[in-house]
Parts: C-alpha cells; sequence; structure tokens
C-alpha cells in the first residue's frame, strides 16, 4: 500500500480514484468500460506529479529523505552485493542492530559494506532503534575499517540515520567517544571510501560513516549537523519552525554540491526513490561502481592525504559538521 507524505494529499485522492475505478470494474459482473477515464486521472495524477517534485522545498525533501517506503541498507546490500558475511559486535559491550556491516562483492570486487539500517515494520524498527546507533554500532564500524584496511578492501558506507542514539545508556558507553573513534578510522584508513547517503545523513551519527574519499548523495537525501526540528527548538525554542530551519540550514543535495560537502547527486526517480526502488538502487549501483573505479589507482598514502585534505579544507570555511 503506498504512504503518501502530506503534501502529497492531493495526488493520493486522484490516484486513488483512478484505483477505485479499476477496482469496481474488475468486481463488476457486467464489466464497465473505464479505461479512458481511470487513464485521464493517471495523466493528471503524473502531471500533478511532476509539479510537485519540480522544485521540492527543504522541508519537503526532509520529508521525502524519511519516507518509510524509501529503499534501506539492507535493501541495497541483498540487491547489489554478493557473498554478503554480516560481522557482529565491537568486541567490547555488544552487537547493535541499527549498523550492518560485512564483507561483499559488488561487481566481483571485493568490498567492506557499512551502514544504517532503520527497518521496516514496526518490529524491525525496534530492534534497529530505528537506524540511531549507539556506541557498540560505531565501534563495529571502526573495528570493520581496520579491517579493511589491513586487507585492502575498498569500503562502502550507506548513511541513513537521523543521528546517533541519545539516550543515557548510549552516553555512560560513550557515544561522543565511539563516534570520535568511527571518523577517526575513516579518516586514517588507506583504501578507498566511499559513503553514499541514501535518506537522512543527521549530525555526527552520519560522518562518523561519511568522512569519505567520495561522498554521494540521492537526489531528495538530506545531510545536516542537526534535525531541522532539533535546530528550531534550539534557535526559536519552537519545533514547529522545522520549515525555516531547513531552509538556514542548507542540507539538500544541491546546497551540499555547491558547497563542497557532496561529491556527486545520485538522481531519483520521479516522485522519490519509493516510486521505483529497484531503479533507485541499480543508479546507486552504478555510482558506487564507477566511484571505485576512479579511486581504484591511486594508493593508500594518496587516498588518506586527499581524504584528510578535503576535510580540513571544508573544516577552514567553517562547512565541517
Amino acid at each position: 500500500m503506498a504512504h503518501y507524505l502530506d503534501f502529497e494529499k492531493p495526488l493520493a485522492e486522484i490516484e486513488g480514484k483512478a484505483e477505485e475505478l479499476r477496482a469496481i470494474a474488475r468486481q463488476s459482473d457486467d464489466p464497465m468500460d473505464v479505461d479512458e477515464e481511470a487513464n485521464a486521472l493517471d495523466r493528471k495524477a503524473s502531471a500533478m506529479l511532476k509539479d510537485l517534485y519540480r522544485e521540492l522545498t527543504p522541508w519537503r525533501k526532509c520529508q521525502v529523505a524519511r519516507h518509510p517506503q524509501r529503499p534501506h541498507c539492507k535493501d541495497y546490500i541483498e540487491a547489489l552485493f554478493t557473498e554478503f558475511t554480516p560481522l557482529a559486535g565491537d568486541r567490547q559491550f555488544g552487537e547493535d542492530l541499527a549498523v550492518m556491516g560485512g564483507l561483499a562483492r559488488i561487481n566481483d570486487r571485493p568490498v567492506m559494506v557499512i551502514g544504517h539500517e532503520k527497518g521496516h515494520d514496526t518490529q524491525s524498527r525496534l530492534d534497529r532503534n530505528f537506524g540511531m546507533a549507539r556506541p557498540e554500532g560505531y565501534r563495529k564500524a571502526a573495528r570493520l575499517l581496520d579491517m579493511a584496511d589491513r586487507f585492502g578492501l575498498p569500503v562502502i558506507t550507506l548513511v541513513d540515520t537521523a543521528g546517533a542514539y541519545p539516550g543515557k545508556g548510549a552516553e555512560e558507553r560513550g557515544q561522543s567517544e565511539a563516534i570520535a573513534r568511527s571518523t577517526e578510522a575513516c579518516l586514517s584508513v588507506g583504501v578507498p571510501l566511499i559513503s553514499v547517503i541514501i535518506g537522512e545523513g543527521g549530525s555526527g551519527g552520519a560522518v562518523a560513516f561519511a568522512t569519505a574519499n567520495r561522498v554521494a548523495m540521492l537526489e531528495h537525501s538530506v545531510y545536516s549537523v542537526i534535525s531541522p526540528e532539533g535546530c528550531a527548538s534550539i534557535l526559536w525554542k519552537d519545533a514547529e519552525k522545522m520549515r525555516e530551519a531547513a531552509q538556514a540550514l542548507r542540507l539538500t543535495a544541491e546546497d551540499l554540491y555547491k558547497l563542497g560537502v557532496c561529491d556527486r547527486i545520485i538522481p531519483e526517480p520521479m516522485g522519490g526513490a519509493q516510486r521505483d526502488r529497484a531503479g533507485t538502487i541499480k543508479t546507486v549501483g552504478r555510482a558506487i561502481e564507477q566511484m571505485l573505479t576512479d579511486l581504484s589507482e591511486k594508493d593508500g598514502e594518496t587516498l588518506r592525504k586527499e581524504r584528510r585534505q578535503k576535510f580540513l579544507d571544508l573544516g577552514s570555511k567553517g562547512l565541517a559538521a
């Protein structure tokens, strides 16, 4: 069943009417010829979809990035990678299901893949804490980055998180230190490191995976130091000012490409990734393979130096998270 965002309600009504006409025709003993009317509604819906997505506001981009039916990390791993062997635990406290990671192949090339997983239904979202990693998740990521470096495996990270989990237990176990360790591991590895923002890139929870040689963003993904709601609560003491905050944060792929934070924007189907999950995943796969090819001829020291310099330059401009 399709899930419609608030600003898509007029579209939902039209698409719903078209489906209702076809359903009536299917169930009727005397099938009615509804094709012409249903097709006219389809054309109207298609035109409305284009109008809605022609120039999305930053806040609407946030809503699309959070769409529950967008493909998640698990979907990308299952579709793009073969021989995926999950690796669990941080060797200090335990396993964090909000972070997936393991050895795999993409186009027969051995890699390490790491990503945030939000879950696809109520139970899996609870199990995975809605993609908000705890310290053990970031320590697991750092462990896998170190393993990839030792075995000369390129690393691909898939970022989709509202941010690191802010709970008391996470803070007691060293959340900030774990994020810093993961970020440090990203900066230190001597292998190609590619990050794709597939949905939300929230705060240090995203930076810990996305301090990469190449940072790509899906067209309707967002990447920011704080959520619009959190920013509005701090600056205006009113979370309802999230639209103004989203505009001020410059969190869209287009803004971040101009600022140099994002190196590549990956186009999405009209209406967002959720309307063509398989097509989106294939497009991301092609982009990953191209970025891997671009980096494959560089030695470890060059990769490390370029990565560090990139974020030093961003920091000097006051743009780094």
